[in-house]
């Protein structure tokens, strides 16, 4: 079963942070300056958690993954916008 994930992160060095951001946009959806949502199964989680641990230095950045819920369920709902909606975006492959 896949969850829903925010992904935060706080990074000092800028060439760290380019690759916390790709790592990250191969998992989910940039939704805000350092903010994606992931849908993971556990497996995925693991793999993303594994290579962060690679990519930052550990004394100096730091990366929040917080489970939001079940994809179909309180997922849809956890997240509160103030100002403009939050809408999920929809995935969907891509054929070239």
């Amino acid at each position: 079963m896949r969850s829903a994930y925010i992904v935060s992160y706080d990074i000092s060095d800028p060439k760290r942070l380019r690759n916390v951001f790709k790592c990250l946009y191969g998992y989910g959806d940039h939704i805000q300056l350092s903010v994606f949502r992931c849908e993971l199964t556990a497996t995925d989680k693991t793999r993303l958690v594994a290579r962060l641990e690679e990519l930052i230095h550990h004394g100096e950045d730091q990366v929040l993954v917080v489970n939001i819920g079940p994809v179909p369920g309180r997922a849809d709902s956890a997240v509160e916008s103030v100002g403009r909606p939050f809408v999920p975006m929809e995935r969907a492959p891509v054929v070239v």
